[in-house]
């Protein structure tokens, strides 16, 4: 079971943090990419995608790529087996999305799914 985080959405991230830093809309300490799994949306489950300047030691994973860390808490980490999060800058669709093929199907817009 692998998170990844695309190089794309790597260097979105630190761009968004570097600016939240800059402006001071975000604090000056490490900031984590925490990404979990929260009940929700007409499919039961929602991926949940926040920047966060702690670590909860008992509960959370944290991966490095490339220099973003990224945080799971271990119950979210259960459904995210294989999960890939990308940023996509197209016309037609501007984002993060979060790819998880553990999820058995997903409603018609794409932002739930059911496992």
């Amino acid at each position: 079971m692998a998170i990844e985080l695309t190089d794309k959405a790597a260097s979105k991230v630190r761009e968004i943090i570097r600016e939240g830093q800059t402006s001071g809309s975000l604090p000056q300490d490490k900031m984590y990419l925490r990404l979990r799994v929260v009940g929700g949306g007409c499919s039961g489950f929602q991926h949940k995608l926040d920047l966060d300047p702690e670590v909860k030691e008992k509960i959370d994973e944290v991966f490095d790529f490339n220099g973003v860390y990224v945080v799971v808490d271990k119950k979210s980490l259960l459904y995210l087996g294989d999960a890939r999060v990308d940023f996509h800058d197209e016309l037609h669709r501007s984002g993060f999305s979060v790819s998880n093929p553990s999820a058995k199907s997903t409603c018609g817009c794409g932002s739930s799914f059911s496992m």
